[in-house]
């Protein structure tokens, strides 16, 4: 039989055939009055799709290049600084906060674990100036509860400012930054907005750009205060990646068009789209014998255990060979202990369904100790599926 392609990986991810058109026809010089116009209106867009009143800036650089930037604005050597880490993005946070002499102070919990608010009240301190955090642990499938951790920094009346990873949580859950006290939240290009690497963008309070004034770490490239001040003359600091831009306004255009042309509802459409299949895939998985990674699922990519014993690679193996889906194995110390399915973006029930029948391929043939039938997994998923949309 011929095979298609199909990627269930949590970035990149498949991509929006309108974005590859607008990538297509994207021959725009950057300082013209074509280019800040677009320029101008993603902007404007991209505040509505995180859901917040605060200036957004794009930077041409993965979703880390944001990463750092929120630590080398909002920082200076000898900051003390709180990282919750509990996954590989979480050790990212620790390790960039070292690289620019921060004093970190570590919330660390197991791999698919999330936090204990007490540990966090305990870890922080008077001094501290930053807490660093995921939304989403995409390396394990876990949502941590940000609403929580913001409201605990406003009562115990913290000065620090609250960073999030937002880059799987955009798009897939529920982030109401202004409401809660988020001073930056990030997002990155080959996410929910389904086009490909290459950007990041970040929502940024203005507490937070109050600190930048008084902060010291070396930047350039990652300067926010310039690319602000030129965002508002409908520019970018430097050479932009005119055809991700292009492809990002092709692609917020099309989630607004999920909801005749409102850019909120769009959203919050996207979100629920993501944790229908999300609940689909766990339903599934757990129906075919598996065991889920995490107790705090979310729903950018659900991670599963490999049953004792195997190593999770063959799965990953098994289903692209087979059926050329691409999936995705562990990260770090959980690298062939378990596999994650991504929901995050341009997936549907369509898409969810052929994964979930090709999964049962994979284990009644390959895994036998669990016992699944042919359906098993499928009628799990078709059950949360009814029982989701009923009402809709």
């Amino acid at each position: 039989m011929i095979r298609k392609t199909r990627l269930f990986t949590p970035g990149p991810t498949p991509l929006l055939p309108a974005a590859q058109f607008a990538m297509a026809a994207a021959d725009i010089h950057h300082r013209t009055p074509e280019f800040r116009a677009l320029y101008t209106r993603v902007l404007a867009q991209l505040k509505e799709f995180v859901g917040t009143k605060n200036d957004v800036i794009i930077l041409s650089s993965s979703g880390s290049g944001a990463m750092e930037a929120s630590v080398s604005n909002l920082t200076s050597p000898g900051d003390r600084v709180l990282v919750l880490s509990a996954g590989k993005f979480g050790e990212r946070w620790s390790g960039l906060c070292k690289a620019f002499g921060c004093e970190v102070d570590l919330v660390s919990k197991p791999y698919g674990q999330t936090f204990d608010l007490d540990e966090v009240k305990a870890a922080l301190k008077p001094e501290t100036r930053c807490v660093f955090l995921q939304a989403n642990e995409t390396s394990t499938g876990a949502r941590h509860d940000v609403e929580a951790i913001s409201k605990l920094l406003k009562d115990q009346k913290s000065e620090a400012l609250l960073i999030v990873d937002g880059i799987t949580g955009l798009g897939t859950s529920t982030l109401d930054m202004d409401a809660w006290g988020v001073d930056v939240l990030i997002g990155g290009s080959q996410k929910a907005v389904m086009i490909p690497p290459g950007l990041s963008y970040l929502a940024v309070s203005d507490r937070a750009w109050d600190r930048m004034e008084a902060t010291h770490n070396p930047r350039y490239y990652f300067d926010l205060r310039k690319e602000r001040k030129n965002a508002k003359n409908g520019e970018s600091a430097y050479t932009p990646a005119v055809a991700l831009i292009a492809a990002l306004g092709a692609a917020l255009d099309w989630i607004a068009a999920q909801a005749d042309g409102n850019l909120v509802e769009g959203r919050k459409k996207l979100v629920d789209n993501a944790e229908t299949i999300a609940a689909m895939t766990r339903a599934a998985v757990e129906a075919m014998g598996f065991k889920l990674f995490t107790n705090s699922p979310g729903a950018a990519a659900t991670a599963v255990l490999a049953p004792e014993g195997v190593d999770s690679g063959l799965i990953v193996k098994e289903l692209k060979s087979r059926f050329a889906a691409i999936i995705t194995n562990g990260q770090g110390e959980m690298k062939g202990q378990i596999f994650r399915i991504a929901h995050l973006g341009f997936f549907d029930y369509m898409d969810t369904i052929a994964l979930i029948g090709a999964l049962e391929q994979v284990v009644v043939k390959s895994l036998p100790q669990l016992g699944a039938k042919f359906g098993d997994g499928l009628i799990a998923a078709q059950k949360v599926y009814a029982e989701r949309t009923a009402a809709k």
